[in-house]
């Protein structure tokens, strides 16, 4: 994960969203939770199978092949996981992060005590299988798309405590991050602006008093890096919006021709304003939402809906 206080962004235009990295934070963020995935398959115990099968003194080594082909995500995860198996396992890559991979493709190996091999096997493939999953699924839709000044970019629909790495995910397959939490834009969504037109207040009003809360509740080192974004989901309320300047409009479930003329729009009255098509984008819809000229596009799908790469562990 970047340093917060020199983030990698998304866009050299007005603020952007923090870009995730493989880093130490993100490092000890795998290490600490790796204790917990361990813990969920040996509870206080072992791999009674392994002890009551393998020497102690054996020793293996294995590759890590993928059965199906797709693109490789948390092989750096996968080492962190195997070095709190054993501290003595050796895991060595053979492709990196973001790699296009064949069936039978081997893309690391696994070498050591063949009773902590066996027992680091399924959390290892697990971590490689869900996050090269969704980089693959993510890699569909950036190509999808290429031709296009279209960006693909992830939502908060991610596992619960898994948010980085399945955002590293979509990273690794070509896409973006959109914010990472709640903590670090002000993003005003339909609830929102439930809750703010019970109050009297427009969606054009939400904007401006959320960007003049950010201008006084953060210093300008801070403030200058919060996104102020707005979901609508009528064309009739885009006009107002847009004099607002918000940094990002959220067109919401919107079909092509409500996107084009949102377009036209935005291109008309406020080209500064980002256009970010959401709801219903997969593989099949991706295309069309980007030829109508939209910046970006947001998806829970590779995150949420993917399947996961078939990795396995084969005896040399």
């Amino acid at each position: 994960m970047s340093d917060p206080e020199i983030p990698m962004l998304d866009s050299a235009r007005g603020p952007g969203f923090r870009q995730l990295v493989w880093d130490g934070l993100l490092a000890d963020h795998v290490a600490a939770r790796a204790r917990d995935w361990f813990f969920e398959d040996l509870g206080h115990e072992c791999d009674w199978t392994s002890v009551g099968l393998i020497p102690p003194d054996a020793r293996g080594e294995l590759d890590v092949v993928a059965r199906k082909p797709g693109v490789i995500a948390g092989l750096p995860a996968a080492a962190i996981v195997a070095g709190v198996a054993d501290s003595q396992l050796i895991f060595r890559p053979v492709a990196a992060d973001g790699d296009v991979v064949r069936a039978g493709d081997t893309v690391a190996t696994l070498a050591g005590a063949t009773r902590s091999v066996l027992t680091a096997e399924r959390t290892v493939l697990n971590l490689l299988g869900r996050l090269s999953g969704i980089a693959t699924a993510t890699r569909r839709l950036v190509d999808a798309v290429v031709g296009t000044p279209c960006r693909v970019y992830d939502t908060r629909k991610t596992v619960p405590g898994w948010r980085l790495l399945d955002k590293y995910a979509v990273r690794m397959g070509g896409g973006w991050n959109h914010r990472l939490g709640l903590y670090d834009a002000v993003l005003i969504k339909d609830n929102h602006l439930a809750a703010a037109v019970a109050n009297g207040m427009s969606p054009a009003d939400a904007v401006r008093t959320g960007r003049g809360f950010v201008m006084k509740t953060f210093p300008p080192s801070r403030s200058s890096l919060m996104v102020v974004e707005v979901e609508i989901d009528t064309i009739a309320e885009l006009e107002a919006v847009l004099r607002a300047v918000p940094d990002i409009v959220l067109l919401d479930n919107m079909d092509i021709a409500q996107l084009t003329r949102c377009v036209e729009m935005r291109n008309r009255l406020a080209p500064q304003v980002v256009l970010e098509a959401s709801g219903g984008i997969r593989p099949d819809t991706v295309a069309a939402i980007a030829a109508t000229g939209v910046d970006r596009v947001s998806t829970g799908w590779p995150t949420h809906d993917a399947p996961w790469l078939d990795v396995a562990l084969d005896w040399k």
